[in-house]
């Protein structure tokens, strides 16, 4: 046992505690992988344990792939703390009985999509582009039950589908939700999507980026299932909404006065934009600026960043939709100013 590297025990130490749900064991395992492992190796396993159940609407996820962005701006040396809250948080299961000795509802897909991504035919990072599957796929999401959206992944890519249209349904169909119910439950549908999508593209290991894509599929009719308990959910399809038909061309400044008033007309008005001007940076920047006037929670920032980053993740046919869903969520110019800017203001006008 001595020959064996300290990172290597601590890894083991740290895999055994999370898969027993054990937060005393996990927090000492976690402490020592912080010393002894690089960053790479250290979220290779949370991206895994991020994705694993449902808890919390999708903040685990969240969670790790924050993390790894924030650390790789302050420095590893910061890591220690971050990891043990982060490993504490995925742990998380208030209410329930332990996990690894029961078969909860938020459990239920990583068991089942461990299976489901064997079967998966092993050159599925290669593939082609294909919109009929991108709407085959959002159909799924809008009916099926969540063992059968993973399913329809697995029968898509082998079909030779690229894995890039399986994204690009899951991005429309979590700024679907959020059209159909703009509550706090479809915005983490997006920012849960935005960080699983992240996950996938910066984890290494072939079976977690199978894991991941899998795991956002099941999730988003667990979303959807969430949403039913908090009220009526519309029947809005995003792949067919038209934009506005007219002559005159449509400005930024009319589109974020229909944010504060009627959000269908903005997101109609937004298509119409970007098919006249291929330029998206000043319609993100203006709602990038109105975050900032008016935003007045961290879920303003959250969601804005993950929307406004996954537009250029979305394959140019479908990315104007996407965009246009976010308005049902970002912040119109009618709002009033968030209490910050008011004083600031006050303070230079002084």
């Amino acid at each position: 046992e001595a020959a064996i590297p300290k990172a290597s025990k601590a890894k083991k130490a740290f895999i055994t505690a999370m898969e027993n749900w054990d937060e005393v064991a996990a927090d000492a395992a976690v402490a020592g992988l912080a010393r002894t492992a690089g960053a790479k190796e250290v979220f290779e396993l949370f991206f895994r344990y991020g994705a694993r159940d449902y808890r919390s609407i999708g903040h685990k996820a969240i969670f790790v792939a924050n993390s790894w962005r924030t650390l790789q701006r302050i420095g590893w040396r910061h890591a220690e703390p971050v990891l043990r809250s982060l490993a504490y948080a995925l742990l998380n299961y208030v209410g329930e009985t332990n996990p690894s000795k029961s078969d909860h509802l938020a459990d239920r897909p990583w068991r089942t999509n461990a299976e489901l991504c064997q079967k998966i035919r092993p050159d599925w990072p290669d593939g082609r582009l294909d919109p009929g599957a991108t709407a085959e796929m959002l159909a799924t999401l809008r009916e099926g039950s969540e063992t059968e959206a993973a399913s329809k992944v697995v029968e898509l890519m082998n079909r030779g589908v690229s894995p890039q249209s399986i994204w690009d349904a899951l991005l429309l169909g979590s700024g679907e939700l959020l059209v159909r119910q703009p509550g706090i439950v479809a915005l983490h549908s997006v920012t849960t999507t935005n960080a699983l999508r992240f996950a996938f593209q910066a984890a290494a290991s072939d079976d977690t980026r199978r894991r991941l894509l899998l795991q956002n599929a099941s999730f988003l009719p667990m979303f959807r299932a969430s949403m039913e308990g908090d009220g009526q959910i519309g029947e809005f399809q995003l792949d067919k909404m038209e934009p506005i038909n007219r002559e005159a061309p449509v400005s930024i400044e009319e589109i974020f006065r229909d944010v504060s008033g009627d959000r269908m007309m903005a997101a109609r008005k937004v298509m119409a934009y970007l098919e006249k001007d291929a330029r998206p940076k000043p319609l993100i920047d203006a709602a990038r600026v109105l975050i900032f006037l008016k935003g007045y929670n961290a879920h303003d920032y959250k969601f804005s960043s993950a929307v406004l980053e996954d537009f250029y993740h979305v394959s140019p046919r479908w990315r104007n939709r996407y965009l246009a869903s976010s308005v049902f969520r970002l912040r119109g110019s009618g709002g009033s100013d968030n209490g910050l800017v008011r004083r600031t203001r006050e303070a230079l006008s002084g």
